[in-house]
């Protein structure tokens, strides 16, 4: 976590010379951060490499975020073809690390999480965006068997893996055709920022939401409910959906739940996959210590009937110990 060499001339080129450079937490792409420190101001460095990396898409969802009233980081300063942003620094208060000081707040802080949800529904996504669709959810999911599996040894069936996952995802395209919303993608509680009420909806910041897409309101809500970095009670998990369902004038609740189902298969089953490849070619070994966390998360999800023919896939080509115990 070395700063770039082009850092300290980037800075003092923006009004922040001689300032200090510590580094921060990082995330599971190529990208760095470093807190900027200087006469009791401060700002997060980004260093995005650009043969890596594209920071368009941070700042294009960035702005369409400020525009609406949400919190995402302000842009200092930019200089793109060396991948460097200086953002506004939204501090240390990350809802997962605060949560695990904080344990009393968790309902309230989820409650908060999901009516940003809502709120961010309810603003129409930009039309330059993607649709999250059958090409990039199957992109995703074979990211297990090309990972994973290879990984566990899996002689896995691509065409009957693919034909499995095509029986269950129709309900779902379906709505995402008909009323797409903001997906961020990353929307998780190690991505959340706990500001203030006077920062905007429900007084939290976001972050890492560069993948956005246009796609199932359900998508975000499920990164949230089933997240990979700390585990969140089933009875929490049943009342923020219901608070969605309601909050979001739902007219068909056990569809919605179905739809929510697919997509945490999907998510999940995704997550296997990348965590092996942050271990087996980016060298990042931490992620593989919560898989048995995921794949809790993707039994759960195949238990619901909506996903009989991708738990048959499973049942037929995974046996149990390729699943949670092997990955560690």
């Amino acid at each position: 976590m070395t700063p770039p060499a082009t850092a300290p001339a980037f800075l003092a080129r923006h009004g922040w010379a001689g300032a200090r450079i510590t580094p921060l937490a990082g995330d599971a792409s190529f990208r760095r951060y470093f807190r900027v420190a200087d006469r009791g101001r401060s700002a997060v460095l980004m260093d995005a490499p650009p043969d890596k990396e594209d920071s368009r898409p941070f700042l294009f969802v960035a702005q369409f975020l400020l525009a609406n009233g949400f919190r995402a980081p302000r842009l200092l300063a930019a200089d793109l073809d060396e991948g460097l942003l200086l953002l506004e620094d939204f501090g240390d208060r990350r809802m997962g690390p605060t949560l695990a000081c904080e344990p009393a707040r968790e309902e309230e802080v989820y409650a908060a999480a999901v009516d940003l949800l809502l709120a961010l529904h309810r603003a129409p996504p930009p039309l330059e965006l993607r649709p999250y669709d059958r090409a990039e959810l199957l992109r995703e999911v074979l990211l297990f068997p090309e990972w994973y599996g290879r990984a566990a040894g899996i002689d896995a069936d691509l065409e009957s893996y693919t034909n499995a996952w095509d029986r269950v995802w129709g309900d779902v395209l379906a709505e995402s055709d008909q009323r797409p919303v903001l997906v961020l993608r990353d929307y998780h509680a190690d991505n959340i920022m706990l500001l203030d009420e006077s920062a905007g909806p429900a007084g939290l910041g976001l972050l890492d939401f560069q993948d956005a897409l246009a796609g199932h309101r359900a998508y975000d809500l499920v990164s949230l409910l089933e997240d990979a970095r700390r585990d969140v009670s089933p009875r929490l998990a049943a009342a923020m959906v219901d608070r969605f369902i309601l909050g979001a004038g739902v007219d068909d609740a056990e569809r919605f739940r179905a739809a929510f189902a697919v997509l945490g298969a999907q998510r999940n089953v995704k997550i296997l996959g990348i965590f092996v490849r942050l271990r087996d070619r980016d060298g990042k070994r931490g992620y593989v210590d919560m898989l048995p966390r995921v794949w809790a998360h993707v039994a759960r999800n195949l238990a619901h009937p909506a996903l009989a023919p991708v738990r048959a896939w499973f049942d037929a080509h995974v046996p149990q110990e390729l699943r949670a115990p092997w990955c560690r």
